[in-house]
């Protein structure tokens, strides 16, 4: 379970990556790109941002290609937003939760709708 302090990083990170994607990268494969959660190991070396990306799996693929490339000006812009012992390495991974979560709604829905009458 994470602490209250990696919590706090945890929102910290998201929020700068998040909005150095919407103003500062001019790429069009991240212009449907949200960053859902982001999840920094302990020793703040690493951290893992999940994002969302609406389209098909061309523009899910595109999306985290446009990431990898634009990876050192996100580095920076952390470094420069926060005031962290260490500037912790950035992984981009695609978050399937959304998905997840909307296949099982719909199959709550049918289930539901298939009830003895």
């Amino acid at each position: 379970m994470a602490t209250s302090r990696m919590r706090r990083v945890n929102q910290v990170l998201r929020e700068v990556v998040g909005e150095a994607i919407a103003s500062e990268l001019s790429d069009p494969r991240l212009d449907m790109v949200a960053v859902t959660s982001v999840d920094t190991s302990p020793d703040l070396r690493s951290a893992r941002v999940y994002v969302t990306v609406l389209g098909d799996d061309q523009a899910k693929a595109d999306a985290l290609d446009a990431l990898k490339s634009a990876h050192s000006l996100l580095q920076s812009r952390i470094n420069g937003e926060t005031h962290m012992k260490r500037t912790p390495t950035l992984s981009f991974e695609y978050d399937e939760s959304i998905e997840t979560g909307m296949r099982i709604s719909a199959l709550l829905e049918a289930e539901s709708g298939e009830g003895p009458e």
